[in-house]
């Protein structure tokens, strides 16, 4: 049977292609180009065929055949969310050339279709330039595996460019949005017109007749549209330049939140010998492909013997500090080209280069880079043996905290959308699109992951209701702002007394809490949470007004206003991470999975965490160092008339941040990697007297299992996560082992050398809502790794420091906690929002005995 060829051009191709080649080479020498797609036509793409079966040099094609015969059922699993087939879901192949790799990944989705039918529920389209090659190749599936595929894998063809395809699928309407995105955005609003969305006449007390119990964060919708699936293999998204690349990935109609996924291939930034034999082997099948290249342009202009073979030569580079791989056409001679059907000559110097491909290599910071950029969330990857290439599957989630360099911020439907500037530091004044961001995070910790039967409970001791913090939450910002403003507080009678205060995120001891009003000890003597929300509407709206005042010049925004800001911001997103911690005590039990975000394969990520090099010593010595910590930032001098203005570029921190100091540390040995599960669990088993059982695991049928968002998970899952557990244990552990814990400039200096940051694959920014293992490092990321998504206990314990000053909008921050029973905790865990966990300067406590929060620690030895 021949295969149906869906046409999606949507232009003539031929004009477009004719204008790109004149537009490339009357560009000045040194600049003048070919379009790539002229490699591909039907010739071209049976000389790359030759490429990959005859050339081993190019380790692409092998490497990426490698990773989906070895994982292609992982890599269908986790494309599905675990949940199996979706009855009309769609597979598109962006550049699908043979389809000789393909077949593992169609073979795969066939065996998750329970049952043949007479519709198939999976549709594959395969997206390419020439019809007549993908009627080829499609028909040779056919003969290949089609028996698998009968009623469970229907493959056809799309016959267009990339553009074309695109369109195709945005006119099918498969990326719109969905009915659960269309429920949660009403559940839970957040835009600039929050207060609109609610009816004036709205009650605002405790006695509105919509109580807490009456509206569900965990409602489905009745329809939600199948998922697509889209795959750009053969690393081709690297023929894009950085920009462009990013550009084209965020143009993809992938919808936040919805299980559609991206199944990407990049190479690696690898060694300049290796890639340049890859573009150029031996036996000059790259050569072929490439000058075939030619052909193509003068068959664009009706001439395919325009560009005469004999008067170029290939050459190919590869710049190792932009990471980019070059192709170019070398003129032997002077020429003249003349283009038919134009007036164009254009003339060409003896020795002169034209590019006609170029191939981006990735290092680690650069994928992470793209994914910000692009709006999309690496869910698993998968690395050859060789460690020479990536198969990353991605996601739009819900929403996404994009690199503090990025111009951008998520808004509360999950897209990227222009941050405005009020700062030129990422730790100054937070943008509104900055605030919607963290929104959009609250409102799905808050709204969507706790059930209305927990709303009432709390799920640590010492701790207030889960209600009390939606609440908290705006009563603190509004609290500040009319302090700042000088004008009444938005809050109806009796929220600011129930509210205003509460544990602080960090004590563990009822003694050490604000003095506050006693919150109702009744459930229906709370607030309903219809009421909390409209509240937490209009401060939104009133926050928001506060920016609007400054664009339209109404206000000045002065570097006091900036602190409150600031302050506001951090405190909401501390809050986030406390509550998180406090919801996995009930996970599997009553929280909710992070909705918008794929459930992780835990089997399939463990296999996948297996490629993660391992440290090539336990330890490494550092020191004698001086080590710099904080930064100056003196609040006092907010109100002072030559400092009150300077807010651009000003970097604002907690009141035990500043000022910059120097500490001495001595020559010492500190782990790679913070203590794991398994390497506690280990020296617990042998003496369980000396340490609590982590707060982070559960017993269940006599064995123990660690905690997560989604529920427990074995301990073969989590032994390489960093354990979660109190300072007294971990330096009980580092005891045992004959050590201790690092000091905090001692765990700083290692910070600094060693840590990648967000911007290097971290795990902090809900890049994943678990730990995850800790990576060292190579030599391709400067050494640099990350420590699994978890703060880290230093033996310094949380006192003043010489030039302390305590605040004068929060006195109480850090002033209640200088009492001997606070550690200092750097870094972040993965629910920590960039802008915390990259302030270098930023530090975090908790009691020695805290149990709960996600802190772990390394071991020192002293040199």
């Amino acid at each position: 049977m021949t295969a149906e060829i869906v046409d999606v051009q949507t232009s003539n191709n031929l004009r477009a292609i004719q204008q790109q080649i004149l537009d490339g080479l009357q560009r000045p020498a040194g600049q003048k180009s070919l379009p790539t797609m002229l490699l591909y036509d039907e010739r071209g793409l049976r000389l790359y065929d030759d490429i990959t079966t005859q050339a081993p040099e190019y380790y692409l094609f092998g490497a990426e055949e490698e990773i989906l015969k070895t994982h292609s059922t992982d890599i269908v699993m986790a494309m599905h969310n675990t949940a199996g087939c979706v009855p009309g879901e769609t597979v598109i192949e962006l550049g699908a050339g043979s389809l000789r790799k393909t077949s593992h990944i169609l073979r795969s989705l066939s065996q998750i279709v329970d049952s043949p039918s007479r519709s198939p529920p999976i549709t594959y389209y395969a997206l390419d330039l020439e019809k007549r090659e993908l009627e080829r190749t499609l028909n040779a599936i056919s003969s290949d595996i089609g028996t698998d595929l009968i009623g469970k894998v229907e493959t056809k063809g799309m016959w267009g460019t990339y553009d074309d395809g695109l369109k195709f699928l945005n006119s099918t309407g498969l990326h719109a949005s969905s009915a659960i995105d269309r429920l949660s955005r009403l559940a839970a609003p957040t835009s600039r017109f929050d207060a609109r969305d609610l009816s004036p006449s709205s009650s605002t007390s405790g006695s509105d007749s919509t109580h807490a119990s009456d509206l569900s964060p965990s409602s489905t919708p009745e329809e939600v549209q199948p998922p697509l699936h889209i795959m750009f293999l053969g690393s081709s998204l690297g023929n894009f330049n950085r920009i462009d690349g990013a550009a084209f990935l965020h143009s993809l109609p992938l919808r936040p939140g919805s299980g559609d996924t991206l199944l990407l291939g990049l190479d690696h930034a690898n060694e300049k010998n290796l890639i340049e034999e890859a573009y150029n082997d031996p036996r000059n099948h790259t050569k072929n492909f490439i000058m075939n290249g030619l052909k193509g342009a003068g068959r664009a202009f009706g001439n395919e013997t325009l560009f005469s073979e004999n008067k170029w030569d290939y050459v190919n580079r590869y710049d190792e500090v932009d990471r980019r791989h070059e192709a170019f056409y070398k003129s032997k001679t002077s020429q003249v080209l003349r283009i038919p059907s134009t007036d164009s000559s254009i003339e060409v110097q003896e020795n002169e280069l034209v590019k006609i491909e170029e191939s981006w290599k990735f290092s680690e910071i650069d994928a992470y880079t793209l994914f910000s950029e692009s709006n999309l969330r690496p869910v698993q990857r998968w690395i050859d043996s060789s460690s020479r290439y990536s198969l990353w599957l991605l996601e739009r989630p819900a929403f996404i905290f994009p690199l503090l360099k990025s111009p951008h911020a998520c808004n509360s439907s999950g897209e990227l959308v222009l941050k405005q500037t009020y700062s030129s530091s990422p730790f100054g004044v937070p943008s509104p699109q900055e605030w919607e961001n963290l929104w959009a995070a609250w409102d799905t910790i808050t709204l969507r992951m706790i059930p209305p039967s927990m709303l009432f409970q709390k799920p640590i001791d010492l701790r207030h209701i889960c209600l009390f913090y939606l609440g908290h939450i705006p009563t603190f910002l509004d609290i500040h702002l009319s302090r700042l403003l000088k004008k009444p507080h938005t809050e109806p009678e009796g929220f600011k007394n129930i509210f205003e205060r509460g544990i602080d995120p960090n004590v563990n001891d009822p003694s050490q809490c604000h003095p506050h009003s006693e919150v109702p000890q009744k459930d229906e003597d709370w607030p309903s949470l219809n009421s909390i929300l409209q509240f937490r509407s209009r401060v939104r709206a009133r926050l928001l007004q506060l920016y609007d005042d400054f664009g339209s010049g109404k206000l000045t925004l002065t570097r006091k206003m900036g602190r409150v800001l600031f302050m506001t911001f951090e405190h909401e997103a501390f809050h986030a991470e406390t509550l998180l911690y406090m919801l996995l005590q009930r996970a599997g039990t009553g929280t909710v999975p992070p909705p918008g975000f794929a459930v992780p394969e835990w089997n399939s990520l463990v296999a996948s965490w297996k490629y993660i090099p391992p440290p090539v010593e336990d330890t490494v010595t550092l020191g004698p160092a001086m080590v710099e910590l904080g930064h100056d930032d003196a609040e006092g001098e907010d109100e002072l008339e030559n400092h009150g203005r300077e807010v651009n570029d000003h970097e604002f921190g907690w009141d035990n941040e500043h000022p910059k100091r120097q500490a001495e540390v001595q020559e010492f040995r500190i782990s790679w990697r913070p203590i794991t599960n398994g390497q506690f669990h280990e020296v617990f088993k042998t003496n369980k007297d000396k340490f609590h059982v982590p707060a982070s695991w559960i017993e269940e049928d006599g064995e123990f299992k660690v905690r997560t968002l989604y529920g427990p998970v074995p301990l073969s899952i989590a032994e390489d996560w960093p354990v979660f557990t109190s300072y007294n244990d971990l330096s009980t552990y580092a005891t045992v082992k004959g050590g201790r814990l690092p000091t905090e400039p001692e765990l700083r200096l290692f910070y600094d050398k060693f840590e990648c940051g967000f911007e290097g694959g971290a795990n902090f920014g809900f890049r994943n809502w678990h730990p995850v293992p800790a990576t060292t490092g190579g030599k391709q990321n400067g050494h640099k790794g990350h420590n699994g998504g978890v703060w880290e206990w230093t033996s310094t314990e949380f006192d003043r420091h010489d030039g302390f000053v305590p605040s004068k909008l929060y006195p109480g921050y850090s002033m209640d906690f200088f009492d001997g029973a606070h550690q200092v905790v750097i870094g972040g865990s993965y629910a920590t929002v960039p802008r915390i966990a990259e302030r270098r300067s930023v530090r975090n406590w908790y009691q020695r005995n805290y149990p709960f929060a996600w802190a772990g620690a390394r071991v020192v030895y002293d040199a």
